[in-house]
């Protein structure tokens, strides 16, 4: 589907088969369009072309109040006059529930995010945290197929996020609901995701489980968006059995694995993530990619390091400061080495 606002296009050509019941998270910047998608699922938006089905039925022919599709916002959009118990139990009224029916999932639904002991508290009664299990419930009570989040943990501090990170990955597997999930902190979309759609400029750049985003990006984009990368770049010299050596400089060579659209002569790229990088001491002429260390920030649980490797590049290396660690103090010289199965070329 397509959604186009006048000469700009939000969204572009995204055709995407969402699982049943899996956790699939939208990732990218801010106007790369995931947001976008969000709304014409939930009928806030309608496409300018393409459509939208679950299980057999066209959803963007239907009004939103008809889709049976729950809603988490950021702002968690809880009606100030009403307790949590009555907040949760608007959706099913809204749908015709009464009496001991509506009683039982109301009960069970604030039960699953743990709040039955604030389920008489007003809004402004409860924490941040604790609004946004609120707002969850209300979502889940009426047992949608398909629930779709919008930044919800955004407003929460990072302690407080990381543990509702949790508890949302517990509480969907209690469900059977399918997640759509939207964000644009990495660390939640490798954290809680069955799949991750990485979108960019209203595009999606790749579709994968988290390991596979990022361990194989498909491409530079997601490669650097994805945590931290450290490039080299360089022509391919030559290729064997999948592995590309590129020569950044002179008498420097950065290995890595490569697909169909790379040939020998080929302007790339090498990404290796930080983290696979061994360091050790000896420049020019030992085995690796030679390099000196130009600037060292201590960062307490963690060391950050500037390097300057052959052909003038200058790299960040993040490095845990744990026990036998070895310190390379500013003007060092070093060498740096990783497997080649360990980095991607890409052009």
């Amino acid at each position: 589907m397509t959604k186009r606002y006048h000469d700009f296009e939000a969204v572009r050509d995204f055709d995407l088969d969402v699982r049943g019941g899996e956790f699939l998270t939208i990732l990218g910047p801010s106007g790369s369009g995931k947001t976008t998608v969000l709304s014409m699922v939930a009928g806030f938006q309608a496409p300018t072309s393409g459509a939208i089905h679950l299980g057999g039925r066209r959803l963007d022919a239907l009004p939103p109040e008809r889709r049976d599709v729950g809603m988490v916002f950021q702002s968690y959009a809880l009606f100030p006059h009403m307790t949590v118990q009555r907040n949760v139990a608007f959706p099913l009224r809204m749908r015709g529930v009464r009496g001991a029916e509506l009683a039982r999932r109301v009960t069970h639904a604030v039960d699953l995010v743990q709040l039955g002991a604030h389920a008489h508290k007003y809004p402004n009664q409860l924490s941040g945290g604790q609004q946004q299990r609120a707002a969850l419930a209300r979502a889940i009570v009426f047992e949608p197929p398909v629930l779709l989040m919008d930044e919800p943990l955004g407003a929460l501090d990072r302690r407080l996020r990381e543990s509702v990170q949790f508890e949302l990955i517990n509480l969907h597997r209690q469900i059977e609901s399918t997640i759509i999930y939207v964000t644009h902190d990495q660390d939640e979309a490798l954290t809680m995701s069955d799949r991750i759609v990485i979108m960019n400029e209203g595009r999606i750049e790749q579709v994968g489980t988290p390991r596979e985003i990022y361990e194989t990006p498909a491409n530079a984009f997601v490669a650097t968006f994805m945590g931290e990368s450290v490039e080299f770049r360089g022509r391919i010299e030559r290729i064997t059995d999948g592995i590309a050596a590129v020569n950044i400089a002179g008498e420097a060579r950065a290995e890595g694995r490569t697909g169909a659209t790379t040939a020998v002569g080929d302007e790339a790229v090498v990404l290796v993530r930080p983290e696979r990088i061994e360091l050790s001491r000896g420049g020019a002429g030992a085995d690796g990619v030679p390099g000196r260390v130009t600037d060292v920030l201590y960062m307490g649980q963690r060391s950050r390091y500037t390097v300057s490797v052959a052909g003038g590049a200058i790299l960040h290396l993040t490095r845990e400061n744990t026990v036998g660690t070895e310190i390379y103090p500013a003007g060092e010289s070093i060498s740096l080495r990783w497997s080649a199965d360990d980095a991607v070329v890409l052009r």
